[in-house]
């Protein structure tokens, strides 16, 4: 590759890294002024969550709408499916293997270990409501993230019985949804300025809280993502498209990966992941459907994090993190924790008020993962937005067949 091409493919991401470094290096020069850049920052991210409902609603369904064979719908919901669950199962054991060689609340100063732990809650009510919400104006909300995608689907279905795409309703929906994209390419110029105030403001109010008696904590979870993203990230990737999907993994993953590094938002990384994905060769149905669904249900960083709160919690409240048991409550929580997230800045602390009430610890434990969560959430949300696009590449294998890369190629559907 030339200097040209090789400026043209990752020029977007250079200027991206180029704003957040600034914007770093003026939270840690201006410390708690910085929040001076903080409105520039929360305009982008509010032009970001203002088109995001719109967006996962038109595009999934669309794309569900487009499909005159269920049978595809069904295959790449089933697959998704599977993919969230098995990468959430290989992240818990990373995270568990971890935690019981370096626990994360060793020779800490902070101990409450006379406090009681209550009864562990039910979470039936969690879960429906976290699938639904019992008026249609909820869903014109971003923090009803899986209801809005339920009734997408059902939309979808509706409308591909009745027509599909060729349907008045379904023309509509299409032209809808390439404005919708023009939208959001308009708004992503405005994104090394927005993302670099906003981390400006970030570095500002919470650098000086990386020390102490947490840094055990981070030293624990930091090296362990970047070990996950070194050796998971290509091995999926390998498996979706082999060496090329590898190659074409690591040339546009960098683009969503920052975003939702200083976003802490997978749901404001879902532009951006979708175009990545079109640059990967995901087909459009695939990644419309994948994309939004997994900015809510397929959080790898989330479920690491949980369960390093989780064995932290343990320590501090002098309670033995072993069993399988406990490992595999932790696993559920950590999952359930990590789909309430809502994709949204500081969401995390619905997760968090999740363990703390679902494991019985007492009111003292939120504040303390609370902590944890500002501290890890730029890692973990960076996890979860770039796992989704590569697990859409896995459920295009899943759907498409082994070889359905080097056939879009073939074809000229992707650039080679």
């Amino acid at each position: 590759m030339d200097k040209k091409s090789i400026w043209k493919s990752y020029r977007f991401p250079i200027i991206l890294v180029i704003g957040i470094v600034v914007g770093a290096l003026l939270g840690v020069t201006l410390g708690e002024k910085a929040t001076v850049l903080k409105p520039l920052g929360d305009i982008f991210l509010n032009l970001m969550f203002t088109i995001v409902v719109p967006m996962v609603f038109v595009s999934i369904t669309t794309a569900v709408g487009n499909m005159v064979n269920m049978k595809r719908l069904g295959k790449i919901l089933g697959n998704l499916v599977l993919t969230f669950i098995v990468t959430g199962l290989f992240a818990a054991a990373l995270v568990l293997t971890v935690v019981n060689i370096w626990p994360p609340a060793a020779n800490t100063s902070i101990q409450f270990a006379n406090a009681e732990m209550a009864e562990a809650a039910s979470v039936g009510d969690m879960i429906v409501n976290s699938l639904t919400v019992n008026d249609f104006s909820g869903l014109m909300s971003r923090s009803n993230m899986l209801p809005i995608i339920v009734f997408a689907i059902i939309s979808g279905i509706c409308v591909s019985a009745c027509g599909g795409e060729e349907s008045p309703v379904g023309k509509l929906l299409n032209n809808l949804n390439d404005i919708i994209f023009k939208i959001v390419g308009l708004i992503m110029k405005l994104a090394p300025i927005g993302l670099g105030a906003y981390f400006a403001n970030l570095v500002g109010e919470f650098g000086p809280e990386l020390i102490g008696d947490y840094g055990r904590s981070m030293l624990v979870y930091y090296p362990m993502c970047l070990v996950y993203v070194a050796v998971a990230f290509p091995a999926y990737a390998y498996f979706a498209g082999g060496t090329e999907g590898v190659k074409r993994m690591l040339k546009n993953i960098f683009s969503p990966a920052i975003t939702a590094f200083a976003t802490q938002s997978s749901v404001a990384t879902i532009p951006v992941n979708m175009e990545a994905c079109k640059k990967m060769g995901v087909p459009e149905d695939i990644s419309n459907i994948v994309l939004p669904m997994g900015a809510t249900m397929h959080m790898d960083g989330s479920v690491l994090s949980s369960i390093v709160k989780i064995a932290f919690l343990f320590g501090v409240f002098g309670q033995p993190f072993t069993g399988v048991g406990t490992y595999a409550m932790a696993i559920v929580v950590a999952i359930l924790s990590a789909f309430v997230l809502s994709g949204a800045p500081g969401g995390g602390l619905v997760g968090e008020m999740l363990i703390v009430s679902l494991f019985g610890f007492p009111a003292e434990a939120f504040p303390l993962i609370a902590t944890l969560g500002f501290l890890f959430d730029p890692a973990a949300t960076c996890l979860n937005a770039s796992g989704d696009a590569i697990a859409s590449m896995m459920i295009a294998r899943m759907v498409e067949g082994k070889e359905w890369l080097a056939k879009r190629i073939a074809s000229g559907e992707v650039e080679a």
